[in-house]
């Protein structure tokens, strides 16, 4: 019988492991067979000879290389149901996303594709090339009703890919065409690289942008977001975006137990400071796999804090520790339940007033719908009369 090989972390990566999807009939695990103690026998003491390679055979693995694959759906608008959240239409240029959070909601859905919620989920990624001439096909049909569109509500659409796919820019430029709303999320300074198009559409009332930040701390991001920028960089794309007259709100997100909860005043004032005007914060949502490959992860990284976190997680939702960690209930999802959860939104609530954040929230107009026009697509005719096309 060969013994199963323990997971470790690996450079770059956020995830521990790669378990199989839940719809899989085998199970993936990875054996030791012996072979790699026979190598390591040539190599007995890993440096002498200026290799990196480590002792008594413990060779590491090759980097864990992305691959993408492009899909030609028929639709590319998601209709929302959620009370939750604040849109009813959504775009993902990407599934799956290179930026490795650990604790992303979204990782269970690679299961559908008969991927791993892990390590899949971060390094088999799907593009949609033709997102852009699909939405335009959707806004020119004469029954679609605009709305806010957001961006970046499943995966990021500016992950390490879209510097070089450029598909969230083609789908901007198609908004900007029709005047059509959006609103993005994003933990990416690469933002900044559309504020030619993000900046025109602002100053018409026509877009805006929240920038997750979950920690100020560098070291404690490259455990827990590996590929997403520093966060002195999101810091810099809110300033840059707020001086150029963009609406842009802080997203402290996930809020996580024993984690990085005591940094929430903090990473309010620096919010504050570069110029956001508003500010959200989600608490650490746990569905499907994620509630394994986070338990994983602190194995991993803070193994002394692990019971702490899980029983604090517990606790937000309403349970003593050891209790249930996620409930999916419409309207708690987000914000927990019980007194840590209470504790935890009186906290937000009282840095942002000191703060002066979410001061016009209240009063906030959502954006712009009555400038919409459909997208010109080639064979239509003006309308002399309307002044538009038919």
């Amino acid at each position: 019988m060969v013994d199963s090989l323990p997971d470790r972390p690996k450079k770059g990566r956020g995830a521990v492991s790669n378990a199989s999807g839940r719809f899989e009939a085998h199970q993936r695990v990875a054996v030791d067979d012996g072979w790699r103690h026979f190598c390591g026998d040539s190599t007995p003491t890993g440096d002498v000879n200026g290799d990196s390679t480590p002792a008594n055979g413990d060779f590491e693995p090759p980097p864990l290389r992305t691959q993408v694959t492009d899909e030609h759906p028929k639709t590319v608008i998601t209709r929302n149901q959620s009370p939750d959240v604040p849109f009813e239409k959504s775009l993902n240029p990407y599934r799956g996303c290179e930026h490795g959070c650990v604790y992303c909601f979204a990782r269970p859905t690679h299961a559908y594709q008969g991927l791993s919620p892990g390590l899949d989920f971060e390094s088999r990624l799907f593009a949609k090339p033709d997102a852009a001439e699909i939405l335009a096909g959707e806004l020119a049909k004469k029954a679609y009703t605009p709305s806010t569109l957001a961006l970046g509500t499943n995966t990021d659409p500016y992950q390490p890919l879209e510097r070089k796919r450029r598909i969230t820019r083609s789908v901007l430029e198609v908004l900007a065409e029709c005047n059509h709303p959006f609103a993005i999320v994003t933990k990416s300074d690469l933002v900044l690289r559309d504020l030619d198009i993000i900046g025109p559409m602002a100053a018409k009332g026509l877009a805006s942008v929240a920038v997750s930040v979950t920690t100020l701390n560098p070291a404690l991001a490259r455990r827990m977001e590996p590929r997403a920028a520093a966060p002195a960089k999101r810091l810099g794309a809110v300033e840059t975006l707020a001086r150029a007259g963009v609406p842009v709100s802080v997203m402290v997100a996930p809020v996580v137990p024993a984690i990085n909860d005591h940094e929430i005043e903090a990473i309010l004032e620096a919010a504050a400071g570069a110029g956001a005007g508003a500010a959200d914060y989600i608490l650490l949502r746990l569905p499907g796999e994620v509630k394994e490959l986070f338990a994983e992860w602190l194995d991993a990284h803070f193994p002394d804090r692990k019971a702490r976190a899980l029983g604090r997680m517990a606790g937000h939702r309403g349970n003593q520790a050891g209790g249930k960690l996620y409930d999916a209930q419409w309207g708690t999802r987000m914000r927990g339940t019980g007194t840590d959860a209470d504790l935890l939104a009186k906290r937000f609530a009282v840095a942002c007033k000191r703060l002066g954040l979410n001061r016009e929230r209240a009063a906030a107009r959502p954006l712009a719908t009555d400038a919409f026009r459909p997208p010109v697509r080639k064979g239509d005719q003006f309308d002399l009369f309307s002044g538009g096309m038919t």
